[in-house]
């Protein structure tokens, strides 16, 4: 996802603003050795820190549906990590870099997300922000020192880009067919005369009681 980030950054400023014949996007380390052999002016997007988002990771399982609407599957939700890039122009005068570096500026300002249709494969949107404060445990200037080369007016810009984390786990197929209870035994096959007698045994007979009478005695 990181190389299709790099895409969609490039497209949304071609698109809006830069025009491709003249200015060209690289994302390259913006070093000594690259400044000297760059020809013609240039937009440097580098990637100098990727790092996630912990504040927004979440546990549990998430349904993802089918094209029917269904829950085909429950997998665990993305984590967000944050792309940081180190957004500078070069070209033959300050004054041009600087008038580039404040369109570039007012371009992505208006967007607060990544076009969908320039990710489309990203399973939520992708978060954009520019200018924000470095974080507290470096500086711009630090950046600029570790590339060995001297500090330069640049705009940080960090897409907030979802990943997949883990597996998917597939849910049952679902139930089309309506229930069906019986409540009586009407299904059942039938017994009759026939029957009857070869699946029940029969009652053993009953002897008849005697009823006597008492003789009377002689005297």
């Amino acid at each position: 996802m990181i190389s299709e980030a790099d895409a969609a950054l490039a497209a949304l400023l071609r698109r809006e603003l830069l025009d491709a014949s003249r200015v060209q996007v690289v994302f390259d380390a913006p070093t000594k050795e690259w400044a000297a052999k760059r020809n013609g002016p240039a937009v440097n997007l580098f990637l100098y820190d990727i790092r996630e988002d912990t504040r927004r990771r979440s546990s549990g399982l998430v349904p993802r549906f089918g094209d029917d609407g269904r829950v085909v599957a429950r997998q665990t939700p993305p984590r967000i990590f944050r792309l940081f890039y180190l957004l500078s122009v070069w070209g033959q005068r300050a004054e041009d870099e600087h008038r580039l570096l404040g369109q570039l500026l007012d371009t992505l300002l208006v967007h607060d997300l990544v076009p969908a249709d320039l990710l489309p494969e990203a399973p939520s949107p992708v978060g954009l922000s520019v200018g924000l404060p470095p974080e507290h445990d470096r500086s711009f200037a630090d950046v600029w020192s570790a590339l060995g080369g001297e500090l330069r007016p640049s705009i940080d810009v960090v897409l907030s880009l979802p990943i997949e984390a883990g597996r998917s786990k597939e849910t049952a197929p679902a139930i089309v067919e309506p229930l069906h209870v019986a409540l009586s035994d009407r299904d059942a096959p039938e017994t009759t005369a026939e029957n009857a007698g070869e699946s029940a045994p029969r009652p053993a007979p009953v002897a008849p009681k005697r009823v006597g009478r008492k003789r009377a005695a002689r005297g």
